[in-house]
């Protein structure tokens, strides 16, 4: 594979927030809506008017959270709502001094996606409040997934002036 490395001179982190949240509205509203299908389909009403699954079944809805964040994201480099929006997610490497980072057009590792989306329901709380706060207050313009999975998102446009 071949590695682009990518300076804070050539590739500038923008807050995006808009673009952010549409992304993120695009994949969360696939997951949900195939989480609540899979549990009409699959569920057993309750005492309360509404439905639960329970044992092996159960495991499907996360699996396939897993499978549209970080496989997706694995496999074609970012997920469906990022790829629409233009975004990309970038692994971050700190200068030895920290005063400088340089972002890689590699695919980010599992560890590194999983990092991001395992952080997704405290970035999205209240309407998105934390992760809106956090991208406009880090310096590279972070939500709390991106600085424990030490990554960026960055404009695509972005990514083809820088090489």
């Amino acid at each position: 594979m071949i590695e682009t490395n990518l300076t804070t001179t050539a590739l500038k982190t923008e807050p995006n927030i808009g673009n952010r949240i549409l992304a993120g509205i695009v994949d969360y509203l696939i997951i949900y809506t195939f989480f609540f299908i899979y549990l009409y389909a699959f569920g057993e009403p309750n005492d309360e008017g509404g439905y639960h699954i329970s044992g092996l079944l159960g495991l499907a809805p996360i699996l396939f959270w897993g499978l549209m964040t970080v496989g997706v994201e694995q496999w074609f480099g970012a997920t469906l709502g990022n790829s629409l929006v233009g975004l990309k997610p970038m692994s971050i490497r700190k200068s030895n001094d920290n005063s400088t980072f340089s972002g890689t057009d590699e695919k980010l590792s599992f560890g590194q996606s999983f990092k991001r989306h395992l952080l997704d329901p405290i970035d999205m709380f209240f309407f998105g409040l934390i992760g809106i706060i956090t991208i406009k207050n880090t310096e590279k313009n972070q939500r709390l997934g991106d600085i424990w999975g030490n990554t960026i998102v960055v404009k695509t446009s972005e990514l083809k002036k820088a090489e």
